[in-house]
């Protein structure tokens, strides 16, 4: 068993964008600049917004992070997004989610402008993507084809079972393993929650991308031998075994499967690097004109 460690890739690609922003900056042009919109103080959303905020920082782009009260009204985020949207020192524009429930999630993401999406959630991005035509995809699923692409996994042919269907997960990463690519070619099997027989279907994966939410949900009863484990899930769980009082699972049951799989993203250090080195790089693009 191999481990795909996303943070050492993650370092890697955010050294490369560091590098790129020195030769803009040579060149006289501006930084890439980042805006984050964040409402209420979900600690879960707080504690992803700071680690966006410190990785621009380190690869040398500006960051603007812009909090409302958890009763911001829906026309006042709007208004700001409006703002963002039409100021052009700002390259990309996310809004961290969830958002509280009188807010309209959907209508939120469409009101990003899709040259500012760096999320890659706008339906003309999302789109794009379906077509093969260039967008920004969304930060996740492009974090998982990369972490394949550097570690040379084979995809061609095989026999990939995605679990979960989410539209910011589940359903981008069956698309982009389904493409004619470097890093696809793979007969897809989307699951969900009404998929009947699950367990059979998992076990005929050689690549299992599992999207769930659930902690542990995957165990060696689910897989074959040999198989290549992506674990997008965490879930924080109350521990009296840590300082911070919370213990961090991913949706496979690492210590069943470890001894079974040839590749496994641990939980944290596996993907959750790689969504935040795939934003940065989206917002390059984006400062870069490379998309829009």
């Amino acid at each position: 068993m191999k481990i795909l460690d996303g943070n050492k890739i993650a370092v890697e690609i955010k050294n490369e964008i560091a590098e790129s922003v020195k030769k803009n900056l040579n060149l006289n042009k501006r930084c890439p600049h980042l805006a984050a919109i964040l409402v209420g103080n979900n600690g879960a959303s707080e504690t992803y917004v700071a680690a966006k905020v410190k990785a621009c920082e380190k690869v040398g782009f500006i960051s603007s992070l812009i909090r409302f009260e958890e009763n911001v009204s829906e026309e006042k985020l709007l208004k700001k997004i409006d703002e963002i949207n039409c100021d052009n020192k700002i390259d990309g524009l996310i809004v961290q989610l969830p958002l509280p429930k009188h807010i309209n999630e959907i209508k939120i993401t469409q009101s990003i402008n899709p040259f500012k999406d760096v999320d890659g959630f706008h339906p003309v991005n999302l789109g794009k993507m379906q077509l093969n035509l260039p967008t920004y995809i969304s930060a996740t699923p492009a974090g998982i084809v990369e972490l394949l692409k550097r570690y040379n996994i084979e995809t061609s042919g095989k026999h990939c079972v995605v679990v979960g269907r989410s539209n910011i997960v589940g359903l981008p990463i069956s698309i982009l393993m389904g493409k004619n690519n470097t890093t696809g070619n793979c007969t897809v099997t989307l699951t969900h929650s009404r998929t009947k027989n699950l367990k059979d279907i998992t076990k005929q994966a050689d690549i299992l991308i599992v999207a769930l939410g659930k902690a542990e949900f995957i165990d060696k009863s689910m897989i074959k031998d040999g198989v290549c484990i992506i674990d997008v899930g965490i879930t924080r769980v109350k521990s009296d075994k840590t300082k911070s009082g919370w213990k961090l699972f991913g949706d496979v049951n690492f210590n069943s499967v470890k001894d079974y799989c040839s590749y496994i993203t641990p939980v944290p250090g596996g993907v959750g690097p790689m969504t935040i080195a795939m934003l940065l790089q989206n917002t390059l693009k984006s400062a870069n004109k490379e998309i829009y």
